[in-house]
């Protein structure tokens, strides 16, 4: 089963070299609160002076995946051209007391954990329908968790090229080191997606990683 899996990793990679889509679709994700509808708001800001979403410090509060068509990022004479992807917050487990502790009532509670599971769910399968993805992961926290890894593991089966983004580098206990030393594989591009630092530098991996 590892070797079918592989092959069929190894096809794909190679049916992405060789037939390159005009426009990619890029999926952002990422555990809960890490910044995914931040980074999706700042790139649209920056390129069509729109928006996605609201932005909360309440988790879940992307409940379904959103979507945003003909992104142009353009850098160094390079055109991008992407389609954006908002998904929901991956969690391994979610339990409706965390959101009794953001003033809902027991029945908002429960019915707000029931949409973020059903939104798991949908962020899950719509791997199969990308070009590639931009993982945030929050710099200030440990990048070690069994929601990271499985995101990357996930990502990794389907042979979907990735991006780790280390976001909230503007905070005094960040850390963007630790991520490169959990993910060594993989590229890392420490930002800010609140404050715009670094953002130039992930226009540029994008256009090199993705174009």
């Amino acid at each position: 089963m590892g070797l079918i899996t592989s092959l069929k990793t190894r096809f794909r990679s190679i049916f992405r070299w060789f037939f390159k889509k005009d426009k990619m679709r890029i999926g952002i994700y990422g555990p809960p609160n890490a910044g995914k509808t931040t980074l999706a708001n700042r790139i649209l800001r920056d390129w069509t002076g729109d928006v996605m979403g609201s932005e909360s410090e309440v988790p879940h509060e992307t409940r379904r995946a959103k979507l945003r068509e003909g992104v142009k990022i353009e850098v160094d004479g390079k055109t991008l051209t992407i389609d954006i992807v908002d998904t929901p917050g991956i969690a391994t487990k979610i339990d409706f007391h965390d959101f009794l502790k953001f003033g809902m009532s027991e029945e908002e509670a429960k019915r707000r954990a029931k949409e973020a599971t059903e939104g798991v769910i949908e962020a899950i399968k719509w791997l199969d329908d990308l070009d590639g993805v931009l993982l945030v992961m929050d710099s200030t926290e440990d990048p070690y968790t069994q929601v990271n890894v499985t995101i990357v593991g996930n990502i990794e089966a389907r042979g979907l090229p990735l991006l780790i983004v280390a976001n909230k580098i503007d905070l005094p206990t960040a850390s963007p080191a630790r991520i490169k030393a959990a993910f060594p594989q993989h590229t890392v591009v420490p930002i800010s997606a609140l404050k715009g630092l670094n953002i130039d530098t992930l226009y540029r991996t994008m256009a090199e990683k993705f174009g």
